[in-house]
C-alpha cells in the first residue's frame, strides 16, 4: 500500500480541548488588540449568539476565493454539528493570478489547505494572522525556495498576502483569537482559485493548473456537502487526499 505522509488533519480534535484564557490576556497587552475588542467584540458576540454559538466554545474555519475575491469566516460550537457562515469579507487586493504559489517572489497567493500558525498584534499592516505556508505539498511541488510569510492582514496592499482592510482584520483576528482562547488548537484556512464546481473547472480545461486544482476538489466538495472539515492527507507524490473513515462520510447538514 502506498505510504502516506500525514501533513495535517483538518478535523476538530477528538479529545476535549482545553481553554487558553491566558492567550487572550497576553494578546490584550497590545493596544491594537484592546482597541479591536472595544470596537468589534460586542457586535461579534451578538452575531455568534444569534446563530446559537457559545463564544466560550467557539470554533472557526476560514475559506478564501480568489475570483470574486473574498474571505469567509465559518463558526460552530466546538465539535458540534455543521459550520455556519458567520461573515464574508471582500479582499482589498489580490496579487498574482490564478494558480498556486510555487516560488519565492512570484507574487502569487497560495492555494491549498493551511492553518493559522502566528498571531501578530504589531503588524506593519495593523494586525495579521500567519499561515503555515509552505506546507508539505508546497515543498514537494514548488521550487527549492517556495517563499513564506503569507498573512491575512489589514490595509489594502499585498504581494502574495490576503488584505481585508484594518476594519476587516480586527474582526477576523478577534474571532481567531477567541477560538484559540476557547481551546481550538488548529485554525484551518482553505484557499481556492474559485468555487471548484464541475462547471467552473470545465471552463478552464487547458489551464496548466488543472491537475493541481483537481487535487483540491475533494476537500472543497466535502465541506460543501457536509459543512464539516475534510480530513486532509498528503500522499508522498504531493497531491491532497481525503482520509475518509470506513463507515462512510458524515451525514448531510440539515
Amino acid at each position: 500500500m502506498r505510504r502516506l505522509i500525514l501533513a495535517f488533519l483538518l478535523l476538530p480534535l477528538l479529545s476535549s480541548q482545553t481553554p487558553e484564557p491566558a492567550f487572550r490576556l497576553q494578546q490584550q497587552m497590545y493596544p491594537r488588540v484592546r482597541s479591536a475588542y472595544a470596537r468589534c467584540w460586542p457586535a461579534l458576540r451578538r452575531r455568534l449568539v444569534s446563530q446559537h454559538i457559545d463564544p466560550a466554545r467557539l470554533e472557526v474555519f476560514i475559506r478564501v476565493f480568489k475570483i470574486e475575491p473574498h474571505l469567509e469566516v465559518w463558526a460552530r460550537n466546538q465539535g458540534e454539528g455543521c459550520f455556519a457562515l458567520l461573515k464574508s469579507y471582500p479582499l482589498a487586493a489580490c496579487s498574482g493570478s490564478l494558480g498556486p504559489k510555487r516560488r519565492e517572489g512570484d507574487g502569487q497567493v497560495p492555494e491549498g489547505f493551511y492553518t493559522i500558525d502566528r498571531f501578530n498584534p504589531s503588524s506593519l499592516y495593523h494586525l495579521s494572522l500567519g499561515l503555515d505556508y509552505p506546507n508539505a505539498v508546497d515543498r514537494q511541488l514548488g521550487s527549492a525556495k517556495p517563499g513564506g510569510d503569507i498573512f491575512i492582514h489589514g490595509s489594502n496592499v499585498t504581494i502574495g498576502c490576503l488584505p481585508i482592510t484594518d476594519a476587516g482584520i480586527e474582526e477576523v483576528y478577534l474571532l481567531a483569537l477567541e477560538a484559540r482562547a476557547a481551546g481550538q488548537q488548529s485554525l484551518p484556512v482553505h484557499i481556492f482559485p474559485f468555487a471548484l464546481t464541475p462547471e467552473a473547472l470545465a471552463a478552464r480545461p487547458l489551464s496548466r493548473h488543472a491537475a493541481f486544482w483537481q487535487s483540491l476538489v475533494a476537500g472543497y466538495a466535502y465541506f460543501e456537502l457536509h459543512r464539516t472539515l475534510p480530513p486532509i492527507l498528503v500522499p508522498e507524490q504531493g497531491d491532497y487526499t481525503l482520509n475518509l473513515p470506513a463507515a462512510g462520510p458524515a451525514s448531510k447538514p440539515r
